[in-house]
Protein backbone atom coordinates (compact mmCIF):
# COMPACT_ATOMS: atom_id res chain seq x y z
CA UNK A 1 0.00 0.00 0.00
CA UNK A 2 2.63 2.27 1.37
CA UNK A 3 4.26 1.22 -2.17
CA UNK A 4 1.51 2.18 -4.42
CA UNK A 5 0.87 5.90 -2.41
CA UNK A 6 4.88 6.54 -3.41
CA UNK A 7 4.22 6.13 -7.47
CA UNK A 8 1.01 7.70 -7.21
CA UNK A 9 1.25 10.79 -9.69
CA UNK A 10 0.31 14.22 -8.76
CA UNK A 11 -2.50 16.60 -10.51
CA UNK A 12 0.10 18.32 -11.61
CA UNK A 13 2.05 15.72 -13.02
CA UNK A 14 -0.43 14.49 -14.97
CA UNK A 15 -1.14 17.52 -16.83
CA UNK A 16 2.88 17.59 -17.89
CA UNK A 17 2.16 14.57 -19.07
CA UNK A 18 -0.62 15.31 -21.09
CA UNK A 19 0.80 18.33 -22.64
CA UNK A 20 3.69 15.98 -23.46
CA UNK A 21 1.43 13.82 -25.14
CA UNK A 22 0.03 16.37 -27.38
CA UNK A 23 1.32 15.72 -30.86
CA UNK A 24 3.83 17.75 -32.92
CA UNK A 25 0.88 19.55 -35.11
CA UNK A 26 -1.07 20.22 -32.04
CA UNK A 27 1.89 22.26 -30.94
CA UNK A 28 2.34 23.72 -34.29
CA UNK A 29 -0.87 24.99 -34.59
CA UNK A 30 -0.69 26.82 -30.85
CA UNK A 31 2.23 28.26 -31.79
CA UNK A 32 0.92 29.37 -35.16
CA UNK A 33 -1.71 31.03 -33.60
CA UNK A 34 0.13 32.80 -30.70
CA UNK A 35 2.17 34.12 -33.77
CA UNK A 36 -0.89 35.22 -35.07
CA UNK A 37 -1.75 37.08 -32.38
CA UNK A 38 1.38 38.72 -31.30
CA UNK A 39 1.68 40.46 -35.52
CA UNK A 40 -1.67 41.34 -34.56
CA UNK A 41 -0.72 43.25 -31.36
CA UNK A 42 2.19 44.62 -33.81
CA UNK A 43 -0.02 45.76 -36.27
CA UNK A 44 -1.75 47.73 -33.80
CA UNK A 45 0.50 48.78 -31.11
CA UNK A 46 2.50 50.28 -34.32
CA UNK A 47 -0.10 52.19 -36.85
CA UNK A 48 2.42 52.08 -40.09
CA UNK A 49 1.73 52.99 -43.35
CA UNK A 50 2.68 51.24 -46.63
CA UNK A 51 6.25 52.12 -48.44
CA UNK A 52 6.65 54.07 -51.73
CA UNK A 53 6.20 51.23 -54.27
CA UNK A 54 2.85 49.84 -51.74
CA UNK A 55 1.54 53.28 -51.96
CA UNK A 56 1.43 53.35 -55.22
CA UNK A 57 0.40 49.86 -55.93
CA UNK A 58 -2.77 51.10 -53.91
CA UNK A 59 -3.19 54.72 -55.62
CA UNK A 60 -3.04 52.37 -59.21
CA UNK A 61 -5.86 49.96 -57.67
CA UNK A 62 -7.72 52.48 -56.77
CA UNK A 63 -8.00 54.65 -59.81
CA UNK A 64 -8.85 50.99 -61.50
CA UNK A 65 -11.36 50.85 -59.03
CA UNK A 66 -12.91 54.14 -60.16
CA UNK A 67 -12.61 53.08 -63.57
CA UNK A 68 -9.31 55.29 -64.42
CA UNK A 69 -6.38 54.02 -66.54
CA UNK A 70 -3.73 54.61 -63.82
CA UNK A 71 -0.05 56.16 -65.26
CA UNK A 72 3.17 54.48 -64.79
CA UNK A 73 5.05 57.30 -66.29
CA UNK A 74 5.22 59.44 -63.04
CA UNK A 75 8.18 61.04 -61.81
CA UNK A 76 10.59 58.33 -60.58
CA UNK A 77 7.43 55.98 -60.63
CA UNK A 78 8.20 52.22 -59.06
CA UNK A 79 7.36 49.35 -61.60
CA UNK A 80 3.78 48.34 -61.52
CA UNK A 81 3.46 44.74 -59.96
CA UNK A 82 0.27 43.72 -60.88
CA UNK A 83 -0.91 41.19 -58.25
CA UNK A 84 0.40 44.09 -55.48
CA UNK A 85 -2.40 46.43 -57.92
CA UNK A 86 -4.78 44.07 -57.73
CA UNK A 87 -4.75 43.79 -53.76
CA UNK A 88 -4.57 47.91 -53.89
CA UNK A 89 -7.82 47.87 -55.63
CA UNK A 90 -9.66 45.61 -52.85
CA UNK A 91 -7.73 47.88 -50.31
CA UNK A 92 -9.30 50.81 -51.57
CA UNK A 93 -13.04 49.38 -51.30
CA UNK A 94 -12.13 50.05 -47.66
CA UNK A 95 -11.24 53.90 -48.22
CA UNK A 96 -9.08 55.52 -45.88
CA UNK A 97 -8.55 52.45 -43.89
CA UNK A 98 -7.19 50.89 -47.33
CA UNK A 99 -3.58 51.77 -46.34
CA UNK A 100 -3.15 50.22 -43.09
CA UNK A 101 -5.11 47.05 -44.82
CA UNK A 102 -2.33 46.86 -47.21
CA UNK A 103 0.21 47.04 -44.75
CA UNK A 104 -2.14 44.30 -42.79
CA UNK A 105 -1.67 41.98 -46.02
CA UNK A 106 2.52 42.11 -45.34
CA UNK A 107 2.30 41.44 -42.39
CA UNK A 108 -0.04 38.15 -42.78
CA UNK A 109 2.35 37.51 -45.47
CA UNK A 110 5.00 37.33 -43.05
CA UNK A 111 3.64 35.11 -40.45
CA UNK A 112 2.91 32.66 -43.63
CA UNK A 113 6.22 33.07 -44.24
CA UNK A 114 7.62 31.73 -41.02
CA UNK A 115 5.10 28.66 -40.74
CA UNK A 116 6.23 28.29 -44.23
CA UNK A 117 9.65 27.96 -42.84
CA UNK A 118 8.79 24.99 -40.15
CA UNK A 119 7.15 23.18 -42.56
CA UNK A 120 9.99 23.25 -44.94
CA UNK A 121 12.49 22.37 -41.84
CA UNK A 122 10.18 19.69 -40.44
CA UNK A 123 9.29 18.27 -44.23
CA UNK A 124 13.50 17.85 -45.11
CA UNK A 125 15.18 17.27 -41.21
CA UNK A 126 12.28 16.91 -38.09
CA UNK A 127 10.29 18.77 -36.43
CA UNK A 128 13.57 20.45 -34.27
CA UNK A 129 14.73 21.77 -37.22
CA UNK A 130 11.78 23.16 -38.29
CA UNK A 131 11.17 25.36 -35.03
CA UNK A 132 14.58 26.47 -35.53
CA UNK A 133 14.05 27.75 -38.66
CA UNK A 134 10.69 29.48 -37.77
CA UNK A 135 12.05 31.36 -35.11
CA UNK A 136 15.23 32.09 -36.84
CA UNK A 137 12.56 33.69 -39.46
CA UNK A 138 10.82 35.01 -36.95
CA UNK A 139 13.92 36.89 -35.05
CA UNK A 140 14.98 39.12 -38.30
CA UNK A 141 14.16 42.19 -37.46
CA UNK A 142 14.93 43.73 -41.24
CA UNK A 143 12.02 41.21 -42.61
CA UNK A 144 10.02 42.29 -39.80
CA UNK A 145 10.72 45.64 -40.52
CA UNK A 146 9.86 45.45 -43.88
CA UNK A 147 6.77 44.01 -43.27
CA UNK A 148 5.49 46.40 -40.82
CA UNK A 149 6.04 49.16 -43.62
CA UNK A 150 4.31 47.24 -46.03
CA UNK A 151 6.71 45.82 -48.63
CA UNK A 152 5.43 43.88 -51.55
CA UNK A 153 8.95 41.54 -51.34
CA UNK A 154 7.40 40.29 -48.09
CA UNK A 155 4.41 38.83 -49.95
CA UNK A 156 6.86 37.43 -52.93
CA UNK A 157 9.24 35.40 -50.07
CA UNK A 158 6.04 34.05 -48.45
CA UNK A 159 4.86 32.80 -51.96
CA UNK A 160 8.74 31.59 -52.86
CA UNK A 161 8.87 29.61 -49.22
CA UNK A 162 5.45 27.97 -50.26
CA UNK A 163 6.10 26.90 -53.76
CA UNK A 164 9.25 25.66 -52.12
CA UNK A 165 7.26 23.42 -49.21
CA UNK A 166 4.80 22.08 -51.94
CA UNK A 167 7.59 20.29 -53.85
CA UNK A 168 9.63 19.22 -50.82
CA UNK A 169 6.39 17.31 -49.66
CA UNK A 170 5.69 15.99 -53.44
CA UNK A 171 8.60 16.00 -55.57
CA UNK A 172 7.44 17.24 -59.63
CA UNK A 173 4.05 18.24 -57.62
CA UNK A 174 3.29 20.58 -60.67
CA UNK A 175 0.38 22.87 -60.90
CA UNK A 176 0.32 24.02 -57.24
CA UNK A 177 4.11 25.13 -57.61
CA UNK A 178 3.60 26.54 -60.74
CA UNK A 179 0.74 28.70 -59.41
CA UNK A 180 2.22 29.92 -56.50
CA UNK A 181 5.49 30.86 -58.40
CA UNK A 182 3.08 32.74 -60.68
CA UNK A 183 1.56 34.94 -58.22
CA UNK A 184 5.49 35.11 -56.98
CA UNK A 185 6.44 36.12 -60.68
CA UNK A 186 3.18 39.02 -60.78
CA UNK A 187 4.84 40.62 -57.83
CA UNK A 188 8.60 40.42 -58.92
CA UNK A 189 10.08 38.98 -62.29
CA UNK A 190 12.27 36.80 -60.28
CA UNK A 191 9.61 34.48 -60.59
CA UNK A 192 9.43 34.08 -64.16
CA UNK A 193 13.09 32.63 -63.95
CA UNK A 194 11.93 29.86 -61.23
CA UNK A 195 8.65 29.41 -63.04
CA UNK A 196 10.82 28.28 -66.07
CA UNK A 197 13.63 25.74 -64.99
CA UNK A 198 10.35 24.29 -62.37
CA UNK A 199 8.64 23.63 -65.46
CA UNK A 200 11.84 22.11 -67.02
CA UNK A 201 12.25 19.53 -64.00
CA UNK A 202 8.58 18.63 -63.89
CA UNK A 203 8.33 17.89 -67.93
CA UNK A 204 11.83 16.94 -69.57
CA UNK A 205 14.44 15.85 -66.26
CA UNK A 206 14.03 12.31 -65.11
CA UNK A 207 10.61 11.13 -64.91
CA UNK A 208 9.22 14.59 -66.10
CA UNK A 209 10.22 13.21 -69.63
CA UNK A 210 7.21 11.17 -69.38
CA UNK A 211 4.63 13.42 -68.85
CA UNK A 212 1.88 14.15 -71.88
CA UNK A 213 1.91 16.70 -73.99
CA UNK A 214 -1.26 18.35 -72.64
CA UNK A 215 0.03 18.27 -69.15
CA UNK A 216 3.27 20.10 -70.37
CA UNK A 217 1.46 22.79 -72.20
CA UNK A 218 -1.08 23.17 -69.25
CA UNK A 219 2.23 23.82 -66.85
CA UNK A 220 3.53 25.72 -69.48
CA UNK A 221 0.81 28.02 -69.75
CA UNK A 222 0.48 28.18 -65.68
CA UNK A 223 4.27 29.23 -66.10
CA UNK A 224 4.01 31.66 -68.83
CA UNK A 225 0.86 33.49 -67.36
CA UNK A 226 2.84 35.79 -65.02
CA UNK A 227 4.87 37.68 -67.78
CA UNK A 228 2.08 37.60 -69.87
CA UNK A 229 -0.27 39.44 -67.64
CA UNK A 230 2.32 41.52 -66.52
CA UNK A 231 3.13 42.63 -69.76
CA UNK A 232 -0.62 42.84 -71.38
CA UNK A 233 -0.93 45.36 -68.38
CA UNK A 234 1.74 47.46 -69.51
CA UNK A 235 0.88 47.45 -73.59
CA UNK A 236 -2.67 48.49 -72.19
CA UNK A 237 -1.33 51.61 -69.71
CA UNK A 238 1.55 52.45 -71.40
CA UNK A 239 1.61 51.37 -75.14
CA UNK A 240 4.55 49.67 -74.38
CA UNK A 241 4.29 45.83 -73.24
CA UNK A 242 8.15 45.93 -72.73
CA UNK A 243 8.06 48.96 -70.44
CA UNK A 244 8.53 47.86 -66.68
CA UNK A 245 11.92 46.41 -67.86
CA UNK A 246 12.97 49.17 -69.69
CA UNK A 247 11.38 51.82 -67.12
CA UNK A 248 12.84 49.89 -64.00
CA UNK A 249 16.03 49.63 -66.07
CA UNK A 250 16.72 53.32 -66.76
CA UNK A 251 15.67 54.59 -62.75
CA UNK A 252 18.24 52.25 -61.43
CA UNK A 253 20.68 54.28 -63.81
CA UNK A 254 19.33 57.30 -62.67
CA UNK A 255 19.03 56.32 -58.76
CA UNK A 256 23.11 55.16 -59.16
CA UNK A 257 21.60 51.63 -58.10
CA UNK A 258 23.60 49.43 -60.95
CA UNK A 259 26.66 48.07 -60.30
CA UNK A 260 29.66 46.01 -62.67
CA UNK A 261 29.43 42.26 -62.00
CA UNK A 262 32.73 42.02 -59.39
CA UNK A 263 30.01 44.63 -57.25
CA UNK A 264 27.28 42.27 -57.59
CA UNK A 265 29.25 39.64 -56.37
CA UNK A 266 30.51 41.54 -53.31
CA UNK A 267 26.87 42.91 -52.24
CA UNK A 268 25.99 38.96 -52.30
CA UNK A 269 28.08 39.11 -48.76
CA UNK A 270 27.18 42.14 -47.91
CA UNK A 271 23.47 42.03 -48.24
CA UNK A 272 23.03 38.64 -46.43
CA UNK A 273 24.92 40.05 -43.63
CA UNK A 274 22.98 42.85 -43.70
CA UNK A 275 19.45 40.42 -43.60
CA UNK A 276 20.99 37.01 -41.87
CA UNK A 277 24.09 38.56 -39.60
CA UNK A 278 27.07 36.93 -39.38
CA UNK A 279 26.65 34.10 -36.83
CA UNK A 280 23.49 32.83 -39.08
CA UNK A 281 25.87 32.60 -42.23
CA UNK A 282 28.16 30.53 -40.33
CA UNK A 283 25.73 28.54 -38.99
CA UNK A 284 24.26 28.38 -42.14
CA UNK A 285 27.79 27.24 -44.28
CA UNK A 286 28.39 24.49 -41.63
CA UNK A 287 24.81 22.82 -41.62
CA UNK A 288 24.30 23.32 -45.01
CA UNK A 289 27.77 21.22 -45.66
CA UNK A 290 26.52 18.54 -42.33
CA UNK A 291 22.74 18.32 -44.68
CA UNK A 292 24.62 17.36 -47.41
CA UNK A 293 27.01 14.72 -45.99
CA UNK A 294 23.91 13.66 -43.80
CA UNK A 295 20.89 13.87 -45.86
CA UNK A 296 22.03 14.22 -49.52
CA UNK A 297 18.25 13.78 -50.69
CA UNK A 298 16.42 16.18 -48.35
CA UNK A 299 18.61 19.07 -48.77
CA UNK A 300 18.43 18.64 -52.49
CA UNK A 301 14.99 20.64 -53.22
CA UNK A 302 16.14 23.35 -50.67
CA UNK A 303 19.73 23.50 -51.91
CA UNK A 304 18.45 23.70 -55.45
CA UNK A 305 15.87 26.96 -54.52
CA UNK A 306 19.37 28.15 -52.88
CA UNK A 307 21.43 28.14 -55.64
CA UNK A 308 18.61 29.42 -58.42
CA UNK A 309 17.55 32.59 -56.15
CA UNK A 310 21.80 33.43 -55.81
CA UNK A 311 21.80 33.04 -59.64
CA UNK A 312 19.10 35.07 -60.18
CA UNK A 313 19.79 37.93 -57.92
CA UNK A 314 23.52 37.55 -59.83
CA UNK A 315 22.00 37.17 -63.25
CA UNK A 316 19.74 40.45 -62.70
CA UNK A 317 22.29 42.39 -61.21
CA UNK A 318 25.01 42.01 -63.79
CA UNK A 319 22.01 42.74 -66.73
CA UNK A 320 21.90 46.72 -65.07
CA UNK A 321 18.84 46.09 -63.14
CA UNK A 322 19.34 47.88 -59.63
CA UNK A 323 21.02 45.90 -56.89
CA UNK A 324 19.02 45.84 -53.86
CA UNK A 325 19.05 44.02 -50.27
CA UNK A 326 15.49 42.96 -50.59
CA UNK A 327 16.16 41.17 -53.64
CA UNK A 328 18.10 39.15 -52.09
CA UNK A 329 15.26 37.98 -49.53
CA UNK A 330 14.66 34.76 -50.90
CA UNK A 331 17.99 33.46 -50.96
CA UNK A 332 18.85 34.85 -47.40
CA UNK A 333 15.70 33.26 -46.12
CA UNK A 334 16.74 29.79 -47.30
CA UNK A 335 19.96 29.97 -46.09
CA UNK A 336 18.05 30.08 -42.40
CA UNK A 337 17.33 26.58 -42.91
CA UNK A 338 20.57 25.89 -43.39
CA UNK A 339 21.84 27.43 -40.25
CA UNK A 340 18.82 25.73 -38.62
CA UNK A 341 20.19 22.23 -39.42
CA UNK A 342 23.64 23.20 -37.77
CA UNK A 343 21.73 23.84 -34.24
CA UNK A 344 18.88 21.51 -34.31
CA UNK A 345 20.39 18.37 -37.28
CA UNK A 346 21.77 16.74 -34.07
CA UNK A 347 17.73 15.32 -33.44
CA UNK A 348 18.44 13.26 -36.30
CA UNK A 349 20.94 11.22 -34.85
CA UNK A 350 20.52 8.47 -32.57
CA UNK A 351 20.57 9.74 -28.55
CA UNK A 352 23.35 9.29 -26.60
CA UNK A 353 25.63 9.02 -29.72
CA UNK A 354 29.23 10.84 -29.55
CA UNK A 355 28.66 12.37 -32.42
CA UNK A 356 25.19 14.08 -31.01
CA UNK A 357 26.53 15.12 -28.08
CA UNK A 358 29.42 17.06 -30.31
CA UNK A 359 26.92 18.50 -32.37
CA UNK A 360 24.88 19.62 -29.31
CA UNK A 361 28.05 21.41 -28.18
CA UNK A 362 28.49 22.96 -31.41
CA UNK A 363 25.47 24.24 -31.65
CA UNK A 364 25.09 25.90 -28.16
CA UNK A 365 28.35 27.80 -28.85
CA UNK A 366 26.72 29.22 -31.95
CA UNK A 367 23.59 30.33 -30.31
CA UNK A 368 25.58 31.46 -27.71
CA UNK A 369 27.82 33.93 -30.31
CA UNK A 370 24.04 34.74 -31.83
CA UNK A 371 22.82 35.62 -28.85
CA UNK A 372 26.38 37.90 -27.87
CA UNK A 373 26.56 39.81 -30.99
CA UNK A 374 22.40 40.33 -30.81
CA UNK A 375 23.28 41.76 -27.27
CA UNK A 376 25.98 44.08 -28.76
CA UNK A 377 24.78 45.63 -32.18
CA UNK A 378 20.47 45.85 -31.73
CA UNK A 379 18.80 48.48 -30.71
CA UNK A 380 15.20 48.09 -29.92
CA UNK A 381 14.86 51.58 -28.75
CA UNK A 382 15.86 52.37 -32.54
CA UNK A 383 13.66 50.04 -34.50
CA UNK A 384 10.54 51.38 -32.04
CA UNK A 385 12.13 54.95 -33.19
CA UNK A 386 12.30 54.17 -36.52
CA UNK A 387 8.43 52.53 -37.12
CA UNK A 388 7.26 55.41 -34.85
CA UNK A 389 9.18 57.75 -37.97
CA UNK A 390 7.51 56.06 -40.73
CA UNK A 391 3.97 56.50 -38.97
CA UNK A 392 4.83 60.21 -38.46
CA UNK A 393 5.60 59.87 -42.36
CA UNK A 394 2.35 59.86 -43.52
CA UNK A 395 0.34 61.13 -40.56
CA UNK A 396 2.32 64.32 -39.57
CA UNK A 397 1.96 65.07 -43.17
CA UNK A 398 -2.45 64.38 -43.32
CA UNK A 399 -2.25 66.60 -40.66
CA UNK A 400 -0.50 69.16 -42.08
CA UNK A 401 -2.33 68.66 -45.24
CA UNK A 402 -5.56 68.85 -43.07
CA UNK A 403 -4.86 72.17 -41.41
CA UNK A 404 -7.27 75.25 -41.87
CA UNK A 405 -4.73 77.38 -43.36
CA UNK A 406 -2.75 74.67 -45.81
CA UNK A 407 -6.43 73.57 -47.11
CA UNK A 408 -7.63 77.35 -47.35
CA UNK A 409 -4.34 77.94 -49.74
CA UNK A 410 -4.88 75.20 -51.45
CA UNK A 411 -8.38 75.85 -52.71
CA UNK A 412 -6.22 79.55 -54.03
CA UNK A 413 -3.51 77.09 -55.46
CA UNK A 414 -4.49 73.71 -55.95
CA UNK A 415 -0.36 72.85 -56.84
CA UNK A 416 1.19 71.31 -54.22
CA UNK A 417 5.31 70.89 -54.62
CA UNK A 418 6.97 68.17 -52.44
CA UNK A 419 10.76 68.16 -52.24
CA UNK A 420 10.91 64.93 -54.44
CA UNK A 421 9.17 62.16 -55.29
CA UNK A 422 9.07 59.99 -51.82
CA UNK A 423 6.45 61.93 -50.33
CA UNK A 424 3.97 62.68 -53.33
CA UNK A 425 2.16 58.78 -53.20
CA UNK A 426 1.29 59.70 -49.31
CA UNK A 427 0.19 63.20 -50.60
CA UNK A 428 -2.13 61.90 -53.49
CA UNK A 429 -3.37 59.31 -50.72
CA UNK A 430 -4.38 62.01 -48.54
CA UNK A 431 -5.88 64.21 -51.07
CA UNK A 432 -7.66 61.01 -52.84
CA UNK A 433 -6.35 62.77 -56.02
CA UNK A 434 -6.30 60.58 -59.45
CA UNK A 435 -2.88 61.28 -61.52
CA UNK A 436 -0.03 63.66 -60.44
CA UNK A 437 -0.41 66.86 -62.41
CA UNK A 438 -1.54 69.21 -59.05
CA UNK A 439 1.46 67.57 -57.13
CA UNK A 440 4.73 68.20 -58.23
CA UNK A 441 8.41 67.30 -57.44
CA UNK A 442 10.38 70.61 -56.80
CA UNK A 443 13.80 67.57 -57.42
CA UNK A 444 12.19 67.19 -60.83
CA UNK A 445 11.28 70.98 -61.51
CA UNK A 446 14.94 71.98 -60.83
CA UNK A 447 15.75 69.28 -63.05
CA UNK A 448 13.53 69.90 -66.27
CA UNK A 449 15.27 73.51 -65.73
CA UNK A 450 18.81 72.13 -65.84
CA UNK A 451 17.87 70.62 -69.32
CA UNK A 452 16.14 73.71 -70.06
CA UNK A 453 12.52 73.12 -70.05
CA UNK A 454 10.74 75.78 -67.48
CA UNK A 455 7.73 74.30 -67.31
CA UNK A 456 6.99 72.98 -64.65
CA UNK A 457 9.03 75.94 -62.31
CA UNK A 458 7.00 78.58 -64.01
CA UNK A 459 4.13 76.56 -62.88
CA UNK A 460 5.22 76.88 -59.11
CA UNK A 461 5.81 80.51 -59.45
CA UNK A 462 2.18 81.21 -60.52
CA UNK A 463 0.67 80.13 -57.31
CA UNK A 464 0.88 76.82 -55.36
CA UNK A 465 2.07 75.51 -52.19
CA UNK A 466 5.00 73.96 -50.49
CA UNK A 467 5.55 70.90 -48.19
CA UNK A 468 8.96 70.94 -46.80
CA UNK A 469 10.11 68.37 -43.78
CA UNK A 470 11.72 69.06 -41.04
CA UNK A 471 13.32 67.37 -37.89
CA UNK A 472 15.67 64.94 -36.86
CA UNK A 473 18.83 63.47 -39.61
CA UNK A 474 16.92 59.92 -39.67
CA UNK A 475 13.80 61.82 -40.61
CA UNK A 476 15.08 63.55 -43.49
CA UNK A 477 16.79 61.13 -44.93
CA UNK A 478 13.27 59.13 -45.11
CA UNK A 479 11.60 61.83 -47.30
CA UNK A 480 15.23 63.21 -48.75
CA UNK A 481 16.91 61.61 -51.32
CA UNK A 482 20.40 61.55 -50.97
CA UNK A 483 21.63 63.26 -54.40
CA UNK A 484 18.80 65.69 -54.61
CA UNK A 485 19.39 69.46 -54.57
CA UNK A 486 19.36 71.08 -51.15
CA UNK A 487 17.95 74.43 -52.80
CA UNK A 488 14.91 72.13 -52.57
CA UNK A 489 14.12 71.93 -49.59
CA UNK A 490 14.54 76.11 -48.49
CA UNK A 491 11.32 78.05 -48.84
CA UNK A 492 12.06 80.53 -52.03
CA UNK A 493 11.56 84.43 -51.72
CA UNK A 494 8.17 85.42 -51.80
CA UNK A 495 6.34 82.10 -49.83
CA UNK A 496 5.05 82.68 -46.09
CA UNK A 497 5.03 80.25 -43.83
CA UNK A 498 1.27 78.72 -43.32
CA UNK A 499 1.92 75.75 -41.15
CA UNK A 500 4.64 73.97 -38.95
CA UNK A 501 4.65 71.03 -37.18
CA UNK A 502 7.47 69.04 -35.21
CA UNK A 503 7.81 67.33 -39.29
CA UNK A 504 6.65 69.41 -41.71
CA UNK A 505 5.98 72.90 -42.54
CA UNK A 506 4.22 74.59 -44.97
CA UNK A 507 4.59 77.55 -47.52
CA UNK A 508 2.29 79.67 -49.71
CA UNK A 509 2.75 82.40 -52.51
CA UNK A 510 -0.85 82.78 -53.31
Amino acid sequence: MESATLTRLSPGSTRLARLRALPVSTWARIAFAAMCLGALIGYFAFPTYPTYDSFYALLWGRDLLHLHLPDFRVYRGPTEHPLAIAFGMFCSIFGDGGARLMVLGSIASFVAAVAGMYRLGRLCFGPVVGLIAALLLLSRFFLENLAAQGYLDISYLALVVWAIVLEAGQRRRGAPVLALLALAGLLRPDAWVLSGVYWLWCCWVGDGARRSTATRLKYLAIAASAPLVWVTLDAIVTGNPLYSLTATAGLAQELGRTQGFASVVGSLWTFTERIDKLPVILGALLGGTLAIWMTPRRVLMPLAAFVLLVFVFLAEGAAGASVIDRYLLGAATVALLFCAVFIGGWSMLLAGSRLRRVWILGAVALVAYGATAAATTLSLSSLRQTLAYHEEFHKGLARALAAAGVKAELKRCPLLSLPNNKLIPDARWILDSVGQHDIIARSQARADVAKGDHTLQQRLNRGSVAVYPLGSAVFLEAVVDVGDDTRDQVPPPGFRRIYTSRYYAVYGNC
